[in-house]
């Protein structure tokens, strides 16, 4: 990270009245910005204005705390004055380098209530404000109510939690009566204002708009009715991002005004394009073969990830992420976040993923402004951050800063995207809008083809997407297949960037027509999309600067397929591209220089390896040993250099033989072979656990690979003893039919926190609640001779919506299985014989009718056992 400039600091007495008047002050303003600070008997207001026109104010400037109204009857007691220039890297948005002016003013007013400090800074893309309180302070509500002009034009999305409805475009005074999410847009003359929020996180609440039709004031509404704190509490940024159509497009205010970078080493942090399966394919993430076609389809188009969505499985995930990785491709996987929710989950899922080899999460589902939920937004990104892993909220809040302060989070949702279905007016407002303050999860880019027509959009309109959307990650949703048909659309994607060294809006207003070109090193990419009918879009060049001449590549519709044209152009030019109905276009530009006939970088797919794996045994005792061997063998595409071949040593496991295998260079049908000893340790994992060697090499083209094998064995647990339950023993084994894991000794809940076990109306202290289909595996070691349970459908699931049928096995014979047991029906009571049975399994099926509202309690789980 690039080191903070300290901030200047000046005088106290910098206010400069802006009449006569003791109550009327304006502030120090940045590149045509302004603020001033009025009081009238007592009550606050701070304009706002744009080279010298007023665009909006913020009327009853103040907060109510569970102590006083803190709005009224104010006078100034302090001021003081700073100027702040700092600099700053991003690994994600529209500009990795930022240099930060801005100008920042500190007010404290008071009442008999008590006092507070207004701090305002103000930057050349706008204005912010916040308010500081002694502590300690429980705040209520803020009572500042944005004020625009009653005709300026406004873009709103009405509120819900996970920020997913369509923008609405209306007046300031004439829009409804409701709630309004963050940012709202607003025009009035040649000035737009966007509002938004930055600074936020667990220490305060989220907030959306409010408003009453007819009137052209927004208040603020928390989502707490109350936020307490013990100590000083420092309120969420309130912005304005101010200017043409073009400064709030670039703006990076909500960044600016957040928290610095809590880590420095940011190396492992790599945004890039993936491959994604579940919007063309809802089911697919299930399939274990399904999803190697879509890694085979990042492979050869040079996408960097594949992201594995909601449905997969750890018994076959570590083996895909296998496949992924030797084919040059990295793996992300979905995760509801109710599975990560607790302390306890997220020890136990982030480590494990790391040793598979995962590099980021996405996490869906949280759907909350509340202070609570920021707060476990707060504790996931320090866990991710600890093991390396990077991460992308779906179904979440829309960004605040968060993404400067932790350089891992890739991108966030918070916005009505592509599996939402294809929207050519949305697409053109949200550049303008939800876009501005932060990365996107927009899921871009689908692909028509004959069988699959998508009359909403075209082939180009979806191309250029991923160039007018910023977005860390970017998750493409076409199938192998639609990519394959538009070979034109693939080249470009194998070319495109998702971080940028610098962003500019060229041409668009919200609604109708957005075309932003971004540059990555050398090369430019300009993406085009319009919602109305066919035309000509044009595009002056002069973003590309200098004198010299550059090679100019567009992408266009050519009816149902895409086509390319190239030209050499200089930046004096201007292009007229003709586009569809709600058409668009894709461009890349580069410096030209004699016969150069293409922007396209090399790209080159991994060699064709292979790692061959075996152990000497199939079983371990705990402290024993088994020898592992692996066999390396390059087969194509190579020579493969500086290859290390090892094992990859499981936690609580220790490496007897220590020595990797080494080679300088191995060519196509080669191999090397080596064999290491390693010992199950008290600590180490039990169950079915995989042994993997793996070779890290470089390939031809630069990039380090991994290529590893496995092979299964099983860690024997230490047997229970005595009067136990299933519930208080380690499962070798779990999977669960929805959300959360199964609990131990709680209902499921779904959707809703677990709560006591439950089956028609008889209550158990003990037991396991999941949602089916689920199935369970514990370690008996043939130490057991009993196992009672009272199994059926929890109270918590309307009667008559949940079926289930419960099976238990043991050592793969089954024991007992029950019929469809519903909702309301009583407890179904089992005492089974397990003498000698070495793993016993509990598993629930749908009841042939589907998952829904499938809550399973097993009641009890006792075991009896020798002591």
């Amino acid at each position: 990270m690039l080191k903070l400039l300290l901030p200047l600091v000046l005088s106290s007495s910098f206010l400069v009245p802006a009449q006569a008047s003791a109550s009327s002050w304006t502030l120090p303003g940045v590149g045509g910005v302004g603020a001033t600070v009025e009081s009238a008997d007592g009550r606050l207001r701070l304009k706002v204005s744009s080279k010298s026109a007023d665009v909006l104010s913020v009327a009853d400037l103040g907060v109510i705390t569970s102590a006083g109204d803190l709005s009224k009857d104010l006078a100034l007691t302090a001021e003081s004055h700073r100027t702040l220039r700092t600099s700053y890297r991003m690994t994600t948005g529209k500009q990795r380098d930022r240099s930060v002016y801005q100008e920042e003013s500190r007010l404290t007013f008071g009442n008999s209530s008590g006092s507070f400090a207004l701090v305002v800074r103000v930057s050349d893309d706008g204005v912010a404000f916040r308010y500081e309180l002694p502590g300690p302070v429980t705040v209520q509500r803020e009572t500042g109510g944005f004020e625009l002009a009653p005709d300026a034009t406004s873009w709103l999305q009405p509120y819900n939690a996970q920020h997913e409805n369509e923008h609405a475009q209306a007046t300031a005074s004439t829009a409804p009566t409701g709630q309004f999410g963050h940012p709202a847009l607003f025009r009035a003359g040649g000035n737009y204002a966007l509002l938004a929020e930055s600074g936020l996180d667990g220490r305060y609440s989220g907030a959306r708009l409010t408003h009453t039709q007819g009137s052209s004031r927004y208040d603020v509404q928390l989502a707490d009715a109350a936020v307490a704190s013990s100590g000083a509490l420092a309120t969420a940024w309130r912005t304005m991002i101010v200017g043409d159509l073009a400064t709030v497009t670039g703006s990076t205010l909500v960044d600016d005004l957040a928290d610095p970078a809590r880590f420095s080493d940011t190396s492992w942090v790599q945004p890039g394009l993936s491959s994604w399966s579940w919007l063309a394919e809802n089911s697919s993430p299930r399939d274990f073969e399904r999803q190697k076609d879509y890694v085979d389809a990042a492979a050869l188009r040079g996408l960097k990830y594949v992201l594995v969505d909601e449905g997969w499985s750890p018994v076959w995930l570590p083996e895909l992420t296998r496949y992924a990785r030797a084919r040059g491709v990295e793996v992300l996987v979905w995760f509801h976040w109710t599975n990560l929710e607790s302390q306890a989950q997220r020890d136990e899922w982030l480590p494990k993923l790391v040793a598979w080899g995962i590099k980021g999460v996405k996490v869906d589902f949280m759907e909350s402004d509340t202070q609570g939920r920021y707060r476990w937004y707060d504790a996931i990104l320090a866990d991710t951050a600890k093991y390396r892993l990077m991460i992308n909220f779906h179904g979440s809040t829309v960004p605040h800063g968060l993404a400067r302060t932790w350089p891992h989070l890739m991108t966030m949702e918070g916005v009505r995207g592509e599996e939402n279905g294809l929207n050519a007016t949305r697409n053109t407002i949200l550049p303008f809008t939800r876009n501005v303050i932060g990365s996107m999860d927009y899921t871009p880019t689908r692909f028509a083809t004959p069988s699959n027509p998508k009359p909403q959009t075209t082939n180009a309109h979806e191309l250029a997407l991923p160039v007018v959307y910023e977005s860390g990650w970017t998750h493409i949703v076409s199938s192998p297949e639609e990519l394959a048909s538009q070979p034109e659309g693939s080249r470009f994607l194998t070319q495109l960037p998702t971080s940028w060294d610098e962003t500019r809006l060229i041409a668009g207003a919200p609604g109708s027509e957005a075309v932003i070109a971004r540059r990555s090193g050398a090369r430019w990419f300009v993406g085009g999309i319009r919602s109305g009918g066919a035309g000509t879009v044009a595009v002056p060049l002069s973003f590309l600067g200098g004198s010299g001449r550059w090679l100019v590549e567009v992408v266009s519709d050519s009816g149902s397929t895409l086509s390319r044209t190239s030209s050499v152009r200089r930046a004096s030019e201007q292009l007229a591209i003709g586009v569809a109905e709600r058409g668009g276009f894709a461009l890349q530009a580069c410096p030209y220089t004699a016969g150069l006939t293409t922007c396209d970088k090399p790209y080159r797919q991994a060699p064709g390896t292979t790692v061959l794996v075996d152990a000497s045994s199939t079983e371990v005792a705990p402290g024993g040993t088994v020898q592992v061997q692996g066999i390396f063998v390059a087969r194509t595409g190579g020579p493969v250099r500086d290859l290390v071949v090892a094992p990859e040593v499981p936690a609580g496991w220790t490496l007897v033989s220590r020595s990797p295998v080494r080679k300088n260079r191995l060519d196509d049908g080669e191999s090397v072979s080596g064999s290491w000893t390693l010992r199950l340790g008290p600590a180490g994992a039990r169950g079915d656990v995989e042994l993997v060697v793996a070779g890290n090499y470089t390939a031809p083209d630069g990039r380090r690979i991994h290529s590893a094998g496995a092979v299964a064995i099983f860690a024997e647990p230490l047997p229970p003893r005595g009067s136990t339950y299933v519930s208080d023993l380690p499962w070798t084994n779990e999977t669960n039919g929805y959300g959360r894991p199964q609990q131990r000794d709680h209902s499921h809940g779904g959707d809703n926190p677990p709560g006591t076990l439950s089956i028609a109306g008889q209550t158990f202290a003990k037991g396991v609640g999941s949602h089916a289909a689920s199935s369970l595996t514990t370690w008996l070691g043939g130490a057991c001779t009993r196992f009672v349970a009272d199994v059926g459908v929890d109270d918590g699931t309307t009667t008559g919506e949940g079926s289930v049928t419960f099976v238990v096995v043991g050592d793969g014979r089954t024991l007992a299985s029950t019929p469809v047991i519903r909702a309301g029906d009583s407890a179904t009571h089992l005492d089974l014989d397990v003498t000698g049975i070495k793993r016993l399994t509990l598993a629930t099926t749908d009841g042939a009718d589907g998952k829904n509202s499938d809550h399973a309690d097993w009641g009890g789980t006792a075991l009896t056992c020798a002591p």
